[in-house]
Formats: C-alpha cells, structure tokens, sequence
C-alpha cells in the first residue's frame, strides 16, 4: 500500500470517527428531539419536559391512562422508566457500585423514579452529583457539586 492511499484511509477513519463522536453526544439533543423519542416509545403525552445535566425528565401519560415521570438519557437516548420491567438495585447496592467506580463519601442517596441522585467525591477529589441508572449503577451523568452539603 502506497503512503498517499494510507493517508487517506487514515484521515477517513479520522474523520469517521469524529463525526460518530459528535453523533453520539448529540443523540437527544434538544427538546422536540427528547418529546419524539418518548412519543416513539409509546408514552400517550409528555408535559413538563426539562433538560438537567445531561438528563431530560417529563411527566408522561402512558397509553393506558396512567401518569407517571420518566428520564431519558440525552447522550444514549435510553429510557429510565420505574414501570419498566427491569428489576431495580436498591440504596445499599448503588452505594457499593459507586465505592466500585471510585467515588468516595457516596452521600444524600435519593431515588427519583428510575434514577437515583447521589453527592460523592470523585478520584480527584472533587464533590460531584451524579445520576445513576437504578437499573444497573450506571453513572448517566455528573456535574460538579458546587454548593456542596451545606442544606
């Protein structure tokens, strides 16, 4: 293979790969985007649709009548969902996961639906709140603690 054919594979790849990287932090961008996905997945209505660190949360009416309040992944699209079918970890679990991942001081532990809010100190040593799925301790998003513990 000449060189000037292996440059051009090289920045094809290149630029491949920068375009599925812009793709994938893009996949639920903005707020029709985020209403279209939870529509698609069968939810009747979507009210109240707010982006928070990387999360979008809606009060929902399913098709059945019901009500309800889901997240949606922004940068998965992926669907956190408390009816969903899928068992849940409970408190004791998502903290063991977290101490896993390297978070210390796991703190203020909230379940909200599907997702669970938690304060931790990250391997750098500094205070984060995170967003992780109760499904499998997933850390969906972080953002850095910038009020700290003092409630």
């Amino acid at each position: 293979m000449n060189i000037s054919r292996l440059c051009v594979l090289l920045l094809s790849a290149t630029t491949l790969s920068a375009a599925g990287a812009v793709a994938a932090a893009d996949v639920v961008g903005d707020r029709a985007a985020a209403e279209q996905r939870l529509l698609a997945a069968g939810y009747a209505q979507v009210h109240e649709l707010e982006r928070e660190h990387g999360v979008w949360e809606a009060d929902v009416r399913h098709a059945d009548g019901r009500h309800g309040e889901v997240a949606l992944d922004a940068a998965t699209g992926e669907i956190f969902d408390a009816r969903d079918a899928r068992p849940q970890l409970d408190a004791t679990r998502i903290r063991e996961a977290l101490t896993e991942q390297g978070y210390r001081d796991v703190r203020d532990l909230d379940r909200e639906g599907a997702l669970w809010d938690a304060d931790a100190t990250d391997r750098d040593g500094a205070r984060v709140e995170l967003r992780v799925s109760g499904f499998d301790a997933r850390v969906v998003s972080v953002a850095v603690d910038d009020e700290g513990d003092d409630d």
